[in-house]
């Protein structure tokens, strides 16, 4: 993974609006006193839906609520790429993925749209200031790539075709669906099920001709008891004989 590193350009402060930092203290309320680092996460996402990016008076800031070292903050900005360190794309900034599954079904396709379409380079603004686009590591859906993800949303089974029709959409101002873009079930095989497609399997099974009308739950408890009263207890089996022990002599001595 690149370094990642904070931008150079940076605004002079960073506060919560009044529904976000209401938002950001129900928050730590979640978490039991002196444990509201386990918040971090959550308020930096927060800090990135209201600005766009996660800016470094806003690492502080959310550092301070926490009552965190600056450094650790900084860490977990840093580390994860779904933190966005630097302004982008006003309408939405695409994060390719670019891990092995999704390279072999095509991600190198998906770059060429975004070179093509935003930047030759990773982290530019397009032209028009609308989109900005980088390459990750696995976004988590192998089995449907490729993937992009924009914004808390991923966009998967693309290729050339669909994924611009995608970026259209963005354009215009659409939402596209989320998830398979090829119309297929979650993470099912693509075009359809190949085994256990008899539907005889699925029928249930007739009841067989000598079983007889069933039981009612208090019939059944009633058959249960009468069988454990007729259950003759079982005899304990013999102690075993201590092999130390001398067997006696079956022929007397004359």
């Amino acid at each position: 993974m690149a370094v990642r590193r904070l931008a150079e350009q940076q605004p002079q402060s960073f506060a919560f609006s009044d529904a976000n930092r209401a938002w950001a203290e129900k928050e730590m309320a979640k978490y039991p006193p002196g444990r509201q680092a386990s918040a971090v996460i959550p308020l930096l996402w927060r800090a990135q839906e209201q600005e766009g990016w996660v800016t470094e008076p806003a690492i502080r800031a959310v550092a301070a609520m926490l009552d965190m070292p600056l450094i650790r903050v900084l860490e977990i900005a840093t580390f994860y790429t779904m933190f966005l360190l630097a302004p982008v794309g006003r309408v939405a900034h695409i994060q390719v993925c670019g891990t092995t599954p999704c390279w072999l079904r095509g991600a190198n396709d998906i770059k060429d749209v975004c070179k093509h379409r935003i930047s030759e380079e990773q982290f530019h603004i397009s032209a028009d200031g609308a989109l900005s686009w980088e390459e990750v590591e696995c976004l988590g859906a192998c089995v449907n790539a490729p993937l992009v993800q924009i914004g808390a949303d991923t966009y998967e089974d693309l290729n050339r075709e669909n994924f611009e029709a995608l970026l259209a959409d963005l354009l215009a101002g659409r939402k596209p669906k989320p998830g398979s873009q090829i119309g297929r079930q979650f993470s099912a095989p693509i075009g359809g099920e190949t085994t256990l497609t008899d539907e005889a399997v699925y029928q249930p099974r007739p009841e067989p001709g000598n079983a007889g009308p069933a039981l009612s739950d208090a019939d059944a408890k009633k058959t249960t008891e009468g069988a454990n009263q007729r259950e003759a207890p079982v005899p304990k089996p013999p102690a075993a004989a201590n092999p130390d022990d001398k067997a006696p002599n079956p022929v007397s001595k004359a």
